[in-house]
């Protein structure tokens, strides 16, 4: 069963091409998520922090709270992580010849994709809830205002892009699995002919 076509990949060991690859929805929506979250990563960790003169420390201009800022930045960085191994794995899927392992990654990429849709979604409203409660005191001079509403934004672009991303994955999880029970059933026609002829008869 090994080597066919299976989970939305050609037969294992064929030729890469780079055109293909790129044109292909899933790469496309996985490139997209992987500039989101360094556009995100950007804003926060060059224009989320600010000082005042009067004070030393910076402090998040997301209502004075560092775990916001914390939190945009570590998700950004394993988000950026994530998708850049999701990426090198679509590079290898095509000579996994193993149909278990070609479901195994299938199924860790919706699982992967769907998590990082739930968690945008939660940076999303704790962004948005945080930089609404802001007192404009805090930062008169509206340091980094558009590169807070820039981060609110691309995490908001971030919980479809991962959707879309699980959805592909599931598309192609079933692709997969039709393709193997499908290869699972069938029998050559010659094979099943000489096997007929082998059959005893009732003459």
């Amino acid at each position: 069963m090994d080597g066919f076509q299976a989970y939305g990949a050609g037969k294992a060991g064929g030729a890469f091409e780079p055109q293909t690859f790129l044109r292909q929805p899933q790469t496309v929506v996985r490139i997209l998520c992987w500039l989101f979250s360094i556009v995100i990563l950007g804003c926060i960790a060059n224009e989320g922090y600010v000082n005042r003169p009067e004070e030393v420390e910076e402090f998040c201009i997301f209502n004075r709270n560092q775990n916001v800022c914390n939190f945009s930045v570590a998700t950004g960085t394993l988000c950026f992580l994530c998708c850049s191994a999701f990426l090198a794995l679509d590079l290898y899927f095509p000579q996994i010849s193993g149909v278990k392992d070609r479901k195994k990654a299938v199924m860790a990429d919706i699982g992967v994709s769907a998590v990082w849709s739930l968690v945008w979604f939660l940076g999303f409203c704790f962004l948005a809830n945080q930089w609404q409660v802001s007192k404009e005191e805090d930062n008169p001079l509206n340091e980094g205002a558009d590169a807070a509403r820039a981060a609110i934004i691309f995490c908001f672009f971030s919980v479809f892009s991962w959707a879309i991303q699980c959805l592909l994955a599931v598309y192609k999880f079933k692709l997969g699995a039709d393709s193997v029970t499908y290869n699972q059933e069938y029998v050559d026609p010659s094979i099943q002919e000489a096997f007929d002829e082998a059959l005893p008869t009732d003459e």
